[in-house]
């Protein structure tokens, strides 16, 4: 039997629970929420599973991709709708974490059921073979754990745990569709206390708080050393509990300690007594807005955990700090830090030295291979790199002799590994990378074949060309990949030249093309810095090449006699979103966050970015309608720099077409892009340029007056309508009669000459110049 997951049931609907719901439906899966009845007869019956459906709509980060798929959940309770579980290919559990309950609402599960139907649970570190006890063969047979972590949109860990009696193809079976459906990074956990990323995080968060108090360090000096610097998110350590919820962190350090038996692992779960009086005042972070921080005015204040009371923030002095930062590589900045002299170096090596020594002495217990584990705190807590993928790149021999000369007992496999002649838990020769196994040998890093990494291509020589800016790479079956790695991907004259070249080889040696890369986003746009020299240099000849060349480019891929497909992921402003609109498809990743956003630096598009915004909003018009509301939706889409919160959002703003396509797994974008190429090169037939017609000097007025209103209401600056009128006369088609047909050419003209005029206006200078140093528009 084919299996499928149709609808799924939700019992619970709390913020997991509904983030669950809302994940669920982003992808187009149905669910039913259901909750407890009120105990008030009064009370709707469905009130919490309402409650918890409609908050969704209101959380920040959005926790849907676009308000209307929540259409997609419906809502009932626990004693009116259990019947409703036949209807359901997989039912999820998020009742409240107490075994009791759990048994007694698997019971009504069982009961309800079609046999064969997956049921799981959301437990963060409860026995999942305790939980089944009492429940027959089929139900423990299709019984696991499915640990998501919050938010379920956005965090990638999927932690799978097996009962003891969970038939293999089922896990299979909900691993491949986590992956594929949901977007998840699936790792497998042993049915341990806590399972990997809980048990191995809330570790190294209690170690940090244990070290902070032995060096007499603050809270805020701790978040300085323990973010990116060491390969962790900007929330660091207590920022990041701050977000988390002491409340929630103090339940799942409390668990481990009331679960282990041995009694230094026990004696590093005691929370500190500061910690379990934060609880105890309410001061439990985010969601009270009271925590290790709190916003006094316009500043944020740190508290001191010796005082009980709040401080304005200092900065640490830490000289192997300062020079960590200034390290390009991530193992050159730990290894400064790390192996420094002064008190931030030593803080941060017992921290790191303890955390690594645990995750060896419980890697055979958690996991059945240090990649889950590697994977489950990258995945889970935002880590770079994993704890043996940190240990590697701080030198296992020699972080190994320190520790031995510090007294610490090396745990079995690391020594096994030394005394194997290894030194590092993981290698790469020409691209494929191996680990060392629990059992003492070097295993194949086994990818899936949805999973392509361009850096493994370029180690195995398939590099057809590359700059500074870009490279071609063969991605094999006939199919080139454009992959920009300029710092931030920023499209400078690098890119272009690659873009041409690309245009030029794969029409006469390839079956199509992708443009894609896997830096952390796809590209920011184009090279301010560039743009902004040379227009204060006055170098307009230039920066005229400049422009022109790019829109060349695009204009190149948009005609080439091959297939193109464009694979944006993450942010992809600007310049970023003007290569993407050429291609003959874009296969976007869900988490797409795409837009044209120049008006915030004072210019407005000039590669191609409004004639096609244009073209996205009037290609599908009827003769004899009215252009001038598409004109119009197109205008305030640039004039208002909208960016998408999601591909889904995108769709609706304009910027992709129905026709192009949606990946929820990052990791499989590059595989489904190039799929995208091969479906359609046998039959591809390139486009002609086609004659655009436009609304003329009325639809410019028009567009101009709206700009004008906006100014009238307080929305816009004199400069903002300045803009909004040059993006009005390229949309408008310029001063001609409406109803009149333009080339491209002539549109890419008028953007051009539009741009060039925003770069000599002292107004947009200051905002570029604002952009590059503070990172933020200015409104001026």
């Amino acid at each position: 039997m084919e299996r499928k997951i149709r609808k799924v049931a939700v019992l619970g609907a709390g913020v997991m629970g509904a983030g669950i719901a809302a994940h669920l439906a982003n992808v187009g899966v149905k669910s039913l929420l259901l909750d407890i009845v009120p105990k008030d007869p009064e009370q709707d019956r469905n009130l919490f599973a309402k409650r918890g459906r409609d908050g969704l709509l209101k959380q920040k980060p959005a926790a849907l991709y676009a308000p209307e798929v929540i259409d997609l959940i419906e809502i009932g309770n626990f004693e009116d709708d259990l019947h409703r579980l036949q209807e359901c290919d997989w039912v999820i559990e998020v009742v409240v974490e107490n075994l009791n309950i759990k048994r007694q609402v698997y019971e009504k599960i069982e009961a309800a059921v079609r046999p064969g139907t997956i049921v799981s649970s959301n437990t963060s570190g409860m026995s999942i073979a305790a939980m089944a006890e009492g429940r027959g063969e089929s139900f423990r047979k299709h019984f696991l754990g499915t640990h998501f972590f919050n938010p379920p949109r956005y965090m990638k860990l999927l932690e799978i745990i097996p009962g003891p009696d969970t038939d293999p193809s089922v896990i299979e079976f909900m691993a491949n569709y986590a992956e594929k459906n949901l977007g998840k990074g699936v790792v497998f956990a042993k049915d341990t206390v806590n399972f990997i990323a809980n048990r191995i995080g809330t570790y190294g968060l209690m170690v940090s708080v244990q070290e902070m108090e032995k060096a007499g360090l603050g809270v805020d000096e701790v978040d300085a050393l323990t973010g990116p610097v060491i390969g962790r998110p900007k929330s660091a350590t207590f920022r990041t509990l701050d977000i988390v919820g002491l409340d929630t962190f103090v339940h799942v350090a409390n668990n481990v300690h009331d679960s282990v038996e041995d009694g230094e692992e026990k004696s590093t779960f005691v929370i500190p007594s500061f910690l379990q009086k934060m609880v105890e005042n309410g001061w439990i972070g985010e969601k009270v807005k009271k925590g290790f921080f709190q916003k006094i005015g316009k500043d944020i204040h740190a508290l001191d955990y010796n005082t009980m009371e709040y401080r304005p923030r200092t900065k640490i002095k830490s000289a192997s700090l300062e020079m960590a930062k200034q390290q390009k590589s991530l193992k050159e900045k730990l290894r400064t830090l790390v192996y420094g002299q002064d008190q931030a170096s030593l803080f941060m090596w017992n921290v790191l030295k303890r955390t690594l020594i645990y995750s060896a002495n419980h890697a055979s217990e958690i996991a059945d291979d240090i990649v889950n584990i590697d994977r489950a705190m990258k995945w889970g807590f935002n880590w770079q790199t994993g704890p043996f993928e940190t240990w590697d790149l701080l030198g296992v021999e020699k972080s190994v002799a320190r520790m031995e000369a510090e007294g610490e007992t090396i745990p079995e496999l690391v020594k096994n590994l030394l005394a194997s002649g290894k030194k590092s838990f993981y290698e790469e020769e020409a691209g494929v990378k191996s680990f060392y196994t629990l059992t003492g040998e070097f295993k194949g890093l086994e990818e899936k074949k949805e999973i392509i990494s361009l850096a493994a291509l370029k180690e195995q020589g398939r590099v057809i060309k590359k700059n500074s800016g870009a490279s071609l790479i063969d991605l094999g079956d006939g199919v080139a990949a454009l992959e920009f790695h300029s710092p931030n991907q920023a499209i400078g004259n690098d890119i272009v030249a690659m873009m041409n070249y690309a245009a030029q080889e794969v029409s006469q040696n390839y079956k199509g093309l992708v443009i894609g890369n896997q830096a952390n986003n796809f590209c920011v746009g184009a090279n301010l810095m560039m743009i902004l020299m040379a227009a204060q240099d006055d170098d307009w000849d230039e920066l005229d090449l400049t422009v022109r060349m790019f829109q060349n480019a695009t204009m190149a891929l948009k005609y080439m006699d091959r297939p193109v497909v464009a694979a944006p992921f993450n942010m992809t402003l600007g310049g970023g979103a003007e290569v993407c609109f050429p291609a003959d498809k874009i296969v976007g990743a869900a988490e797409s966050y795409f837009g044209l956003v120049e008006v915030g630096v004072g210019l407005l598009p000039g590669g191609g970015g409004n004639k096609e915004i244009l073209l996205r909003n009037i290609e599908n018009v009827p003769e004899g309608i009215d252009l001038q509301p598409y004109v119009t939706r197109a205008f305030e889409t640039i004039a208002m720099a909208k960016v998408s919160t999601s591909f889904r959002d995108g769709q609706k703003l304009g910027y992709f077409r129905k026709s192009d396509e949606m990946t929820v797994n990052q990791d499989y974008l590059l595989h489904d892009a190039k799929q995208a190429v091969l479906a359609m090169a046998p039959n591809y037939v390139a486009p002609t340029p086609k004659k655009i017609k436009v609304v003329g000097e009325n639809g410019y007025a028009l567009l101009k007056l709206g700009a004008q209103t906006m100014k009238l209401h307080g929305f816009a600056s004199d400069h903002d309508v300045k803009i909004a009128s040059k993006v009005a006369n390229v949309l408008a088609g310029g001063q001609v009669i409406g109803g009149s047909v333009v080339s491209e050419q002539y549109l890419l003209d008028l953007e051009r000459e539009a741009f060039l005029s925003l770069c000599g206006e002292p107004l947009s200078q200051q905002r570029m110049q604002y952009m590059l140093t503070k990172g933020k528009p200015l409104r001026n």
